[in-house]
């Protein structure tokens, strides 16, 4: 099921941050405790479960992809098991506020407004943010977005990314995660799409040689988030972090699901996007 918008910029803006953010405060779970984890035994971890690499459900009906990966490795860390829950777009953070999971691990862009209703943790891996359309389609310049039809996941940073910078007057059609915004691109139901780096490979699978990257939008990094408040899985998570980027698990990731070295470094910081726990 899609909704198609032809809005002011202004408004689309506010949609985009609304679905961010709206009703999930009053709805969050207290903070989780390590050692209530370890009694249960397991970690529930929130992950993508369409959007490969980064997380998706493999032909055997189990989480796959880099932040499984990553996932695996921090349940590990703590000495207990894992159980994956693959996530639509829009439901990660309410999964996490409400306490179905524990922690997110799902692609989450470290961004100012996801930072007032969910902990980040240091970033552990990056991301591009960019619109994918035909080659035969002209698209050269943000003002050229509103000669088409742009595809996004609903409550994305590629539908943040594209409602900013799209023109007032574009039509913008939203979609309930990544694999119904790829093959809205694919099928002719919209001309280019909001994507992450990792759109263009499954698209060429598809339709070999007939997409290419028009702009970019953003580089942005993604951090695994928290309740609010959870000072000790925070703690966790960062040092996890550290660990994993001194040891060779994160740049095993990176070999495995991005083929490319890990980044050098990381920032320190991302400006309204605090890493620790207050």
């Amino acid at each position: 099921m899609t909704r198609e918008f032809t809005l002011s910029r202004r408004t689309l803006l506010a949609a985009a941050s609304l679905s961010l953010t709206a009703g999930l405060l009053p709805l969050a779970a207290n903070a989780q405790s390590i050692s209530t984890i370890k009694s249960r035994g397991k970690v529930l971890i929130g992950i993508q479960g369409d959007n490969p690499p980064w997380g998706f459900v493999n032909t055997n009906g189990a989480s796959d992809g880099f932040d499984a990966v990553i996932g695996t490795a921090f349940a590990k860390y703590l000495g207990v098991g894992v159980e994956f829950m693959p996530l639509a777009v829009v439901n990660r953070i309410p999964a996490l506020t409400t306490g179905r999971v524990d922690i997110l691990f799902a692609t989450m862009a470290m961004l100012p407004e996801r930072a007032k209703v969910v902990q980040f943790s240091k970033p552990y891996v990056a991301n591009i943010i960019q619109l994918v359309g035909a080659k035969a389609t002209s698209i050269k310049t943000n003002e050229d977005m509103k000669k088409v039809t742009i595809g996004v996941p609903r409550a994305s940073v590629q539908d943040t990314q594209v409602t900013k910078n799209a023109p007032e007057g574009t039509t913008i059609r939203r979609f309930d995660d990544d694999a119904a915004t790829i093959q809205a691109l694919i099928s002719g139901q919209v001309d280019a799409v909001g994507a992450n780096m990792f759109y263009m490979d499954r698209i060429n699978q598809a339709k070999p040689g007939v997409f290419e990257t028009k702009l970019e939008f953003t580089r942005l990094f993604n951090g695994a988030c928290t309740r609010l408040g959870d000072k000790e899985l925070n703690a966790a998570a960062n040092s996890f972090i550290d660990q994993i980027k001194t040891n060779g698990v994160l740049q095993a990731a990176y070999t495995t699901w991005m083929k490319q070295d890990a980044p050098s470094a990381f920032p320190d910081s991302v400006e309204g996007v605090p890493f620790v726990a207050s």
